[in-house]
């Protein structure tokens, strides 16, 4: 048991500095391109890009990661750069709906060719079956950690 516990001791250190070299390439790159951005409002920009004209705030909330209050944030953000629009949708006034302005299509249009180059670095020197693997364990991990802390399971 003590040659695992020391085997996996760095293993958040790892993720941690593996996610923060990701992040720094992407600010770097935003730099470069002159767009005043963070990590989060490109995740959030992308996905209503992606979503078109379903794109809504509870939608980009569930598939975010984020609480709502920190992804409304990020939104109002995004909308004070007038990026997007955010407005009901029609029938349901329930439900903001998000739209990319013309400011916002042209951060896309500029940024998006880039972000698919660094996602594309990430697998660089990986075969298929490597990063499928991967990508299993790391939800493996991420599957341990549900539930965590309600009965702390060993």
């Amino acid at each position: 048991m003590l040659n695992q516990i020391d085997e996996i001791q760095g293993i958040g250190l790892h993720l941690d500095l593996v996610l923060r070299k990701i992040q720094d390439a992407y600010l770097r790159k935003f730099e470069e391109l002159e767009v005043d951005m963070t990590i989060e409002q490109w995740v959030i920009l992308h996905r209503i890009y992606e979503l078109g004209d379903k794109a809504s705030q509870r939608d980009i909330v569930r598939s975010n990661f984020r609480n709502r209050a920190t992804t409304s944030r990020v939104i109002g953000r995004l909308e004070n750069k007038d990026w997007i629009n955010k407005t009901r949708f029609d029938g349901d006034q329930k439900r903001f709906k998000l739209e990319l302005t013309q400011k916002g299509r042209s951060v896309i249009e500029l940024v998006l060719p880039h972000a698919v180059k660094l996602r594309k670095l990430a697998i660089k020197d990986l075969n298929v079956l490597e990063f499928e693997t991967f990508l299993k364990v790391l939800e493996q991990i991420g599957d341990n950690y549900v539930g965590f802390g309600s009965n702390d399971e060993e």
